[in-house]
C-alpha cells in the first residue's frame, strides 16, 4: 500500500514537472533573448545573425540581442552558450566551424557534438576566391599557375584559425597541392582591407564578406566554389568551370542552445527560425550578399544534427592532412 502511494505520488510530481515545462514553453519567451556570435562584429556570421536576429524578434515578440564573444577560431563563444543556462535565452549562431572544431582544436571545454540543442540550419554561405586589386593574375588558372611559381613569396590572408577565410584556404591548397605563406589575422574586416591595399596577395571568404568589395572593384574575384555562378556575381566563373572540379565548399551557418533546454523551447525557436527564413527582408538582404535561407526542412534540429555530423566527418582527414591544429 506504502509503496502504491509512493508511486502515485511520484506519478503526480512527474505531472506537474511536464505541465510546469509546457507552460513555460507556452510563455517563452518573457524577456530578452542572447544570441552569441563567436566572432567579431561586422564579419559576415554577425551579418548572417542580425538580420536573422531581427525577424524572430518579431516572431518571439521580444527582443533577440546580438552578443558578439570572438577568439580561438570560434571557440570561446560557443563555449559560453555549452555553459548557459538551458533556458532557451542564450543561443549560439554559429558557422561551420562547429564541425571543423572538432578536429583543429586537441582540447576543447565543449563537445560539439553533445553540448548543444539543435535548432536549425540558417544558411550556406557561398565562398569566392579574391585577391588584391593590381594583382598580376587575371583568371583562376593564372593565379593557380603564379601561385606555384611564386609560392615562397605569395602570401594568403585568413580570419584566423577556424575561421572560414582558413578552411577555404586549406581545401585550394590542397586542391592545388602547393602551400604558401598564410597571414592569420583577428576577424575578416582586417584581413580585408589589407587586402585591398595590397599588404596580402590573395584570400578566399564568403559572398557575405566580399560581394560589395569586389562589385566596387576594390579587390579582384577569380572564382566562386559553387556548382553554379551566383545570380549576384554573373561575371564570376566558378572554380569547376576552371579545371578545379572537386572544389565546392559552403560556409553553413546554424542554431543552438545549451544542452537539456526544454524540448517545447527548441520547437517554439526552431518555428521562429523558420518563419524569419521567409521574412521579406531577409530573402532580399541574403540575396544581395550571394547566399539564400535554408529551407523550411533544413531549419529543423534533426537537419541541423545531420549536417553537423557529417561535415565533422568530411572535415577530419583534410584538416589532419594538413597538420594545422591549435591548442
Amino acid at each position: 500500500m506504502v509503496g502504491r502511494v509512493f508511486k502515485i505520488a511520484a506519478a503526480g510530481l512527474g505531472l506537474l514537472a511536464l505541465s510546469a515545462g509546457v507552460a513555460a514553453a507556452q510563455s517563452y519567451p518573457t524577456r530578452n533573448v542572447t544570441v552569441v556570435v563567436p566572432f567579431s562584429a561586422g564579419g559576415p556570421t554577425d551579418t548572417v545573425t542580425r538580420l536573422v536576429a531581427e525577424a524572430m524578434s518579431r516572431d518571439l515578440g521580444q527582443q533577440i540581442v546580438v552578443e558578439n564573444v570572438g577568439g580561438a577560431g570560434g571557440t570561446l563563444g560557443a563555449a559560453r552558450v555549452a555553459k548557459a543556462d538551458p533556458d532557451g535565452y542564450t543561443l549560439l549562431l554559429h558557422h561551420i566551424g562547429m564541425a571543423t572544431s572538432a578536429t583543429l582544436y586537441r582540447k576543447l571545454p565543449y563537445e560539439p557534438l553533445n553540448a548543444f540543442e539543435y535548432v536549425g540550419l540558417v544558411t550556406d554561405v557561398p565562398m569566392v576566391i579574391v585577391s588584391k586589386p593590381n594583382w598580376e593574375p587575371t583568371d583562376l588558372k593564372s593565379l593557380i599557375e603564379y601561385v606555384k611559381a611564386n609560392k615562397d613569396t605569395v602570401t594568403y590572408a585568413n580570419a584566423g584559425i577556424g575561421a572560414a577565410s582558413h578552411l577555404c584556404g586549406m581545401l585550394f591548397m590542397s586542391a592545388i597541392e602547393t602551400e604558401v605563406t598564410t597571414v592569420p589575422y583577428k576577424g575578416t574586416g582586417p584581413a580585408l582591407t589589407d587586402l585591398m591595399g595590397g599588404q596580402v596577395d590573395f584570400m578566399c571568404d564568403q559572398t557575405t564578406n566580399t560581394t560589395n568589395q569586389i562589385k566596387s572593384g576594390k579587390i579582384k574575384a577569380y572564382a566562386t566554389t559553387t556548382k553554379e555562378r551566383l545570380d549576384n556575381l554573373p561575371d564570376v566563373p566558378t572554380a569547376a568551370e576552371q579545371g578545379l572540379a572537386d572544389f565546392q565548399v559552403g560556409i553553413w551557418h546554424g542554431l543552438y542552445a545549451p544542452k537539456g533546454t526544454p524540448k517545447e523551447v527548441i520547437d517554439r525557436l526552431s518555428a521562429s527560425l523558420q518563419k524569419a527564413l521567409k521574412d521579406e527582408n531577409v530573402v532580399k538582404q541574403f540575396a544581395s550578399l550571394g547566399t539564400a535561407p535554408s529551407t523550411q526542412e533544413e531549419a529543423t534540429p534533426a537537419a541541423l544534427k545531420e549536417k553537423l555530423e557529417s561535415e565533422i566527418k568530411r572535415w577530419e582527414p583534410v584538416i589532419k592532412a594538413a597538420g594545422q591544429y591549435a591548442d
